[in-house]
């Protein structure tokens, strides 16, 4: 069993947070960082039954307390068996915790696609997306960072997007500056 926990303590109310929760899949999404990463998309607003997901992964809502939390079943890729979730706790009066849990199992493929390309790009995407309830909470925070894996991985993806790192490569905005970029950082600080 996988258990993958990422959360962050935000200097608001719970019901703040909660409204992000609720914004997710919308035109107006404030939680999932769409704009460095596939969007999150569902099939109609937020709410049990809604079926979406994003790039590869794909998932239906199993349940939603709005406000409060929202699960989602996963149906891609195959070999993922289990469910993910947003939830939002209150920690003192104007304080909370947001919370994005993820429990599976992997089968065939899964077994070697988890570890090596999906968790470490789920982790990196996870991380900016509390950055993001953070900035918009205005809660102090330290931005993520994202791997020199994290980059090699999106570099197809990222191709064109506008990502600031690349774009300072002389210039050149393309998919390979974007994984020399990787290698280079990985050669200097040694592949950890």
């Amino acid at each position: 069993m996988i258990r993958n926990v990422h959360e962050r303590a935000l200097a608001v109310s719970a019901e703040s947070v909660g409204a992000l929760i609720d914004s997710l899949g919308s035109t107006g999404d404030r939680l999932w960082p769409g704009d460095q990463w596939p969007r999150l998309r569902l099939d109609r607003p937020i709410g049990a039954g809604a079926a979406g997901g994003h790039g590869p992964v794909r998932y239906f809502v199993e349940g939603h307390d709005p406000g409060r939390s929202v699960i989602f079943r996963f149906t891609r890729p195959v070999g993922f068996r289990g469910r993910h979730s947003f939830s939002v706790a209150s920690t003192a009066k104007d304080s909370c915790v947001l919370r994005h849990e993820l429990e599976m199992t992997v089968h065939g493929a899964a077994r070697v696609t988890w570890p090596l390309f999906y968790r470490p790009l789920h982790d990196a995407l996870l991380e900016e997306s509390l950055d993001r309830a953070s900035a918009s909470t205005g809660t102090a925070f330290s931005a993520a960072r994202r791997s020199w894996w994290v980059r090699l991985l999106r570099a197809p993806w990222s191709c064109g997007r506008g990502d600031p790192e690349v774009a300072t490569m002389r210039g050149r905005p393309d998919c390979l500056a974007q994984a020399r970029l990787g290698v280079t950082r990985a050669a200097g600080r040694g592949i950890r």
